[in-house]
């Protein structure tokens, strides 16, 4: 008669470390989600920038139609991105032509001393910095949120209630873009 209550005891204590393994996973989950939500919104403020860098720079640099261009596909590439490993890549080819788009502005001192010209870069820069504070703080989620799913015993209840790796907000493999942000220089 002892072996019936303390089964029902090991049984209850299962399901409350079941229901605690879980709670943890759902919270580590959506503190992934949260963080990516932060960066996908700097990656929208920082393409809602562009345009009007663009028209800046257009209205001194009328013949650097193919650059304008550029930029114009990058952004809409970053608008359309869905996935972390797709954004990356989009904003990888964001960096590079707002490099190239900068340096242009080096060419035009009258662009350079432009009051709205300046306060675009400034925002710029620090939308710059914003994503990668929010990168770091992103991919330092993932990890804890991926090591969670494979640690035992929480591995013996991810894969059965759909908790699966999440993906880091990385550069494309060799895309040296990245590595460096776009010179905004006065």
């Amino acid at each position: 008669m002892k072996s019936k209550p303390i089964a029902i005891g090991v049984i209850v204590a299962l399901a409350v470390a079941g229901c605690n393994i879980y709670n943890g996973l759902v919270d580590s989950s959506e503190g992934v989600d949260a963080a990516w939500s932060d960066i996908d919104a700097m990656l929208q403020r920082r393409a809602d920038l562009v345009p009007n860098l663009v028209s800046t720079v257009k209205g001194y640099a009328t013949h650097e139609e193919k650059v304008f261009s550029e930029v114009s596909e990058a952004r809409s590439r970053l608008s359309g991105a869905r996935t972390p490993a797709e954004a990356a890549e989009a904003d990888a080819a964001l960096t590079g032509v707002l490099g190239r788009l900068l340096a242009i502005a080096e060419a035009y001192p009258e662009l350079k001393a432009n009051e709205n010209f300046m306060r675009l870069q400034d925002e710029l820069s620090g939308t710059e910095n914003r994503i990668a504070v929010a990168r770091k703080d992103y991919n330092a989620l993932v990890k804890s949120y991926n090591a969670a799913i494979r640690r035992i015993p929480a591995s013996l209840l991810a894969g059965p209630l759909g908790f699966e790796k999440k993906d880091y907000f990385e550069p494309p493999a060799g895309h040296d873009a990245v590595q460096v942000a776009p010179a905004v220089a006065f």
